[in-house]
């Protein structure tokens, strides 16, 4: 009897656990984020229009829309979340808080096309005392943030990839293609680590010295860590990094 009540419990948990994860997901932001991502990739394609020919350009255009097509980004970014965050109620919590919810506002605004248009440049160097300065350090070392920002750009690489292969069958193949990206990962992710530290104290510049005091202890702790490690793997898995887009399974229909 006692088995069978075990049983019960964890079939009658799984639906919510379930919704706690799609709950996390929109609480931390990502569906806002994935529109920015495709706000971003619309605009590439437009500047790439009139610099490519026209097989070439199309090619890109449909890998890109294959690839990054909203409703297969989300469905495969969650299903990771689902698989490799066990517990996501201490995320959820701290994301539903008013500090939690302060930071997917200036991580929004961040990666807002209005703002990448403005600082297409580079950001300004911003002033800050000894004290923030150790913060953010701290935060620069418990976000994956620069990992994230190489995977974005091994994405982006990948259909240009894919693309190269498609045009010139036999020359360069997917594989090494997808081969070549990845020895580039390390590279990038030293590229960005370089000025991680002036890009925190930017997106997170409206929060108080407490507040970021409160987000660095959270983003150290077990639980933060866990959800980051997590959202890693589940933004590697919506851009699909690692995969030609001829594998990836056709977009979703009706979600």
């Amino acid at each position: 009897m006692r088995a069978l009540c075990v049983v019960l419990l964890l079939i009658f948990s799984l639906p919510s656990l379930a919704d706690a994860h799609v709950q996390l997901y929109q609480a931390a932001g990502w569906p806002q984020q994935r529109a920015h991502f495709n706000d971003a990739l619309s605009a590439a394609q437009q500047r790439y229009r009139s610099s490519l020919p026209p097989a070439v350009y199309q090619a890109l255009v449909t890998n890109s829309n294959q690839r990054f097509n909203p409703q297969a980004m989300d469905q495969r970014a969650q299903q990771s979340l689902l698989q490799s965050l066990a517990d996501p109620l201490p995320a959820l919590r701290f994301f539903e808080s008013p500090l939690g919810r302060k930071i997917v506002a200036a991580e929004l605004l961040a990666t807002h096309r209005e703002q990448l248009a403005r600082y297409a440049d580079g950001l300004p160097r911003t002033e800050a005392d000894a004290t923030r300065r150790l913060l953010i350090r701290h935060l620069a070392q418990a976000l994956p943030a620069k990992e994230a920002g190489a995977e974005v750009s091994l994405a982006l690489a990948g259909v240009a990839a894919d693309s190269l292969s498609q045009m010139l069958p036999g020359m360069f193949t997917g594989d090494s293609a997808q081969s070549l990206l990845n020895s580039q990962r390390q590279r990038l992710i030293e590229q960005i680590g370089a000025d991680l530290d002036n890009t925190l104290l930017h997106v997170y510049r409206e929060l108080s010295d407490p507040e970021l005091e409160e987000f660095v202890t959270f983003a150290q702790s077990a639980e933060g860590q866990a959800y980051y490690q997590a959202a890693l793997a589940a933004l590697r898995a919506g851009l699909a990094v690692g995969q030609n887009t001829a594998d990836l399974a056709p977009a979703p229909q009706g979600i």
